[in-house]
């Protein structure tokens, strides 16, 4: 068989798999194991083990588990509460003050989490209820925190980003640096948004403030400072060549421990029990993914379907911009149906060289790719941060969630067409910092 006609064959088999209710890495391995069997006889199943653990076997995957711990931790504080109401108590005069500052809690405890689904549910519980309270429609009230819980696959540190460069074997701390000024444009679009929505639904409980005094404003970011110095601090220490991105991730990982302890009164033995397990259950999840897609990425090389794919569209008689858009449409349907770190790990490997043929850069395209992703995480049918809001509103009904993160997809997309005009609004840290590549 043609090695494009297999591939669309893997293609199809891969979709009835995973849909099949199988988890994402047993449907990956169960996939290879059929084909490279078909295709290539029992030698080739006998090396899968091997590709397996031999995918595991890299020390930059140490940061992975220490930074949903560093996540965990904060998680089970009242750090997203603080945040949120440092923020509230700031910016109360300004125009939609309260879904900027949703936001902008939002945007913090990303870069502390690294989690989207953590930061819907941190700062959810607090700034949903509360800007229903003063007149949000629920819209306006859901959809700001779905859309703000997605920069926590592109603010730095970032699973995701480990992920990517794992797969593409690019530089872990460049990456963090180029999801920083995207990122922090991102804030700035659903902000603007959210000014507009409130001057759009602009009434009298809406536009209600509440006055705080210096002292109050004062007085709540003793509880918040210290993990900004821990963000700063990270960064630092990746940046300023003192240890490396899973070093630095051990150390964040334990300060956040040590704070939640000090700070929040987290002592309790079945708490910090529950933290572990809980970071341990997730991390195993992804490092099964980043395995299985090992033995997946293996079975499209050795029956030469990559090689096919990437010298097909090469071959294309297409304009590079062209190339690129067929290739967001295809990361925006792919991350409807699939979480990031499996749509990362199938498609970087064959995307990449298609990329970098075309004269794109690799760290732009994973802020690209990053973006696709965030859009999918607020988008049907998965939609995961969508449920974690309605888990935590159940009486909102899902359709207003939906309807209220649209006008954030919008911007996202807005996101995608402004980077693609300026992309030095990624490159331009990276080279100011690391140099240019």
């Amino acid at each position: 068989m043609e090695p494009l006609s297999l591939g669309l064959l893997v293609a199809v088999m891969t979709i009835v798999v995973l849909f099949s209710g199988v988890s994402v890495a047993s449907g990956l391995l169960i996939v290879s194991a059929g084909f490279l069997l078909v295709f290539d006889g029992m030698r080739s199943l006998e090396l899968m083990p091997e590709i397996f653990f031999g995918k595991l076997n890299s020390f930059a995957l140490l940061s992975i588990p220490m930074f949903i711990i560093m996540g965990a931790a904060i998680s089970s504080t009242r750090a997203g509460a603080d945040l949120y109401e440092a923020l509230e108590r700031w910016l109360t005069r300004v125009p939609g003050g309260l879904v900027m500052s949703n936001l902008g809690a939002c945007a913090l405890f990303s870069a502390m989490s690294g989690s989207s689904p953590a930061t819907c549910a941190a700062i959810g519980k607090m700034g949903i209820p509360e800007m229903r309270k003063r007149g949000y429609p629920d819209e306006v009230a859901s959809g700001s925190i779905a859309a703000g819980g997605t920069l926590g696959i592109l603010i730095p540190p970032s699973v995701t980003m480990i992920v990517y460069g794992i797969a593409t074997e690019t530089s872990i701390g460049r990456l963090f640096l180029s999801g920083v000024m995207p990122g922090l444009m991102l804030v700035g679009l659903f902000m603007a948004w959210s000014i507009f929505q409130t001057w759009r639904f602009g009434s009298p409980e809406v536009l209600a403030q509440r006055s705080y005094t210096l002292k109050q404003k004062l007085e709540i970011l003793p509880r918040v400072i210290p993990f900004i110095i821990i963000i700063i601090g990270v960064l630092y220490a990746m940046y300023g060549g003192i240890a490396t991105p899973s070093e630095t991730a051990a150390v964040g990982a334990l300060m956040c421990l040590v704070i939640a302890m000090v700070i929040y009164k987290l002592w309790s033995p079945k708490k910090l029990w529950t933290i572990l397990s809980d970071s341990t259950r997730e991390s195993v999840m992804i490092l099964f993914i980043i395995g299985a897609a090992g033995v997946f990425s293996y079975m499209l090389s050795s029956l030469y379907i990559t090689q096919s794919i990437a010298a097909w569209i090469s071959d294309l008689d297409v304009n590079r911009w062209v190339l690129m858009g067929i290739v967001n449409l295809f990361l925006l349907v792919a991350g409807f149906f699939l979480p990031p770190v499996a749509v990362i790990l199938m498609a970087a490997p064959i995307l990449l060289p298609i990329i970098l043929a075309a004269d794109f850069d690799p760290y732009w395209f994973a802020v690209i790719l990053t973006i696709n992703m965030e859009i999918g995480l607020i988008s049907p049918p998965v939609g995961l941060n969508l449920y974690v809001i309605n888990s935590i509103a159940p009486d909102i009904p899902l359709k207003k969630i939906l309807m209220g993160s649209l006008p954030y997809v919008g911007c996202m997309v807005l996101a995608i067409v402004i980077l693609c005009f300026f992309p030095g609004i990624v490159t331009w840290l990276p080279d100011l910092v690391m140099g240019p590549v």
